[in-house]
């Protein structure tokens, strides 16, 4: 295995290298949080080839928009993330209708051992019931809140008061300001 590149820069500064141009910083980027992006990917695609090429897009879509990268309103990570889950998002919009049994996309899946993807976990498993599946179906299977609407039978007010408040307390579990 080789030595990570740029080990001691931290990931904005990373970002700003990828927007000058720096092969090397996109490769550092993706050897830190490709497993989670992997992970990410096989909680809402399930398909192998689907969520390597998602990843791959997603990198690719940092690379390409690294100059808008503003880190006063979110961290690399999130950034990174945040890409990757609508890329994610679109592939299951571009696949033909073929619904899921809830057992079927909702079993559980094997994880990388990261801090963070733990803690994710433990903010999730924190919501109530009916907060956790609207984060899941909201978050994990791409629908919008007037499609959650009429999944739940709420109105969409409801649905997307309902959602911030599981964000809200996502982030109170996590220890993190809004």
């Amino acid at each position: 295995m080789t030595a990570p590149l740029h080990p001691e820069l931290p990931d904005e500064a990373l970002i700003r290298a990828m927007a000058d141009g720096t092969e090397d910083a996109l490769r550092e980027l993706h050897r830190r949080y490709a497993r989670l992006l992997y992970s990410l990917g096989h909680r809402m695609l399930k398909q192998t080839d689907d969520v390597e090429s998602c990843v791959q897009d997603a990198f690719m879509n940092a690379w390409r928009h690294a100059p808008r990268f503003d880190p006063t309103r979110a961290s690399a990570k999130t950034w990174l993330v945040s890409i990757a889950h609508h890329r994610f998002l679109q592939e299951l919009r571009d696949r033909p209708d073929t619904p899921l049994e809830i057992e079927d996309w909702d079993a559980p899946t094997a994880a990388p051992d990261s801090d963070a993807q733990i803690m994710a976990q433990g903010a999730v498993q924190a919501l109530d019931d009916t907060q956790r599946h609207l984060v899941e179906l909201a978050y994990y299977r791409g629908y919008s809140h007037s499609e959650l609407a009429i999944l739940t039978g709420l109105p969409v007010g409801t649905v997307k008061s309902r959602l911030r408040a599981a964000i809200d307390r996502m982030r109170t579990h996590l220890g993190i300001q809004p």
